[in-house]
């Protein structure tokens, strides 16, 4: 009975993998960007949680990358043998400024600005990272534009509008729009039963934006800069696992640095197990190796463009578990960004057509 249940989960295993061999590589790209969309939206409603638990925001990301590299390590290892070219210098000096952009600055600002907006707005002005990688992309000459044809005028108009939005988002906050109603008998057992999970009574909401853009524009450059280095060094996995290596070196001195207090860096409850879990497995690993995958075969700009997609998702989670009012200004940014990443993707479309005439 054992050998016949071991046979069919291994049949199972090689029908799966035949099926999505099978699929069209575009298809493939489609799927791994909406399930990264998945994890990302999923982590600004858990992360929020978390740091109203009061979890320490230094102390955090140590926890999530060792767990992201305890599991990305041991595949990069086994699994990339043969495509690791000898390291040098130049590779090192590469993977630490991909842990500091991709790991460190990355996630301590996106903590600190989570903690002092919401998860609904977080990933709203994420929405900019598409906008702001092309226009990297440009700059480094990655991405192509050709100002004397509508495609490379969609792509210039797309960067601006979406960098308007995110303007108006941090400038603007407007009146409520949408509230759950107080009076609501959903709402009153939905704060009951998730107490912690809602916002943060004191908020630095000018601090919290401008560490959100810093936290958006550390992830495009982590996102462009990952290019270069994939076409010097061929192992996706064991990029992610030396960008994870170095980013945890300079979180973990910065945390021993500022938090002197031996209660700060333990876990005092089982959602702070759970968030760590998440955030390593989830939101670090698996995005980690999922988005550098996309990055070899679609390019810098491509990885970032379903970006809104977790916008509409975390919004979704964020009205049912934590009852968050939606604001002028959120909506009008929201719009702007959105019509300027279409007008990004349009352009690019347009320009794979010039490509092919």
């Amino acid at each position: 009975m054992a050998d016949e249940a071991g046979s069919s989960s291994s049949t199972s295993r090689a029908h799966g993998k035949r099926l999505w061999c099978m699929m069209p590589e575009r298809a493939r790209i489609h799927m791994a960007l909406t399930a990264l969309q998945f994890s990302y939206a999923g982590q600004h409603v858990i992360l929020r949680t978390v740091l109203n638990m009061g979890v320490s925001k230094l102390v955090f990301p140590v926890y999530r990358n060792i767990i992201a590299l305890l599991l990305l390590g041991p595949f990069a290892y086994f699994q990339e043998k043969k495509d690791r070219p000898p390291l040098n210098f130049g590779l090192v000096m590469q993977f630490f400024l991909m842990g500091l952009l991709g790991i460190t600055c990355n996630q301590g600002l996106y903590l600190l600005g989570l903690e002092n907006t919401s998860p609904t707005f977080a990933s709203a002005i994420e929405n900019a990272v598409p906008a702001i990688t092309f226009f990297m992309a440009a700059l480094f000459r990655i991405e192509q534009v050709h100002l004397n044809r509508k495609d490379g005028k969609a792509k210039v108009l797309g960067t601006l509008a979406s960098v308007a939005g995110a303007s108006v988002i941090t400038i603007y906050k407007g009146p409520t729009i949408y509230g759950p109603p107080s009076d609501s008998q959903y709402l009153n057992q939905s704060r009951s039963l998730f107490s912690s999970f809602g916002d943060a009574k004191e908020k630095n909401w000018t601090l919290g934006c401008i560490c959100l853009i810093g936290h958006c524009l550390c992830w495009s450059s982590w996102i462009v800069l990952q290019a270069p280095v994939l076409k010097k060094y061929p192992a996706r996995l064991s990029v992610t696992s030396f960008t994870c290596f170095f980013g945890i070196l300079q979180c973990s001195a910065i945390a021993g640095i500022v938090e002197r207090d031996s209660r700060a860096w333990q876990v005092h409850s089982g959602g702070e197990v759970v968030a760590i879990l998440y955030a390593g497995v989830v939101a670090s690993a698996m995005a980690f190796a999922l988005q550098i995958w996309v990055i070899e075969r679609g390019g810098p700009v491509f990885v970032s463009v379903y970006l809104p997609l977790q916008t509409l998702l975390v919004a979704l989670m964020a009205s049912v578990i934590l009852g968050e009012q939606f604001y002028l200004g959120g909506i009008i940014g929201a719009v702007l960004i959105v019509a300027g990443l279409y007008l990004v993707v349009w352009g690019k479309n347009e320009e794979s057509k010039f490509g092919n005439e």
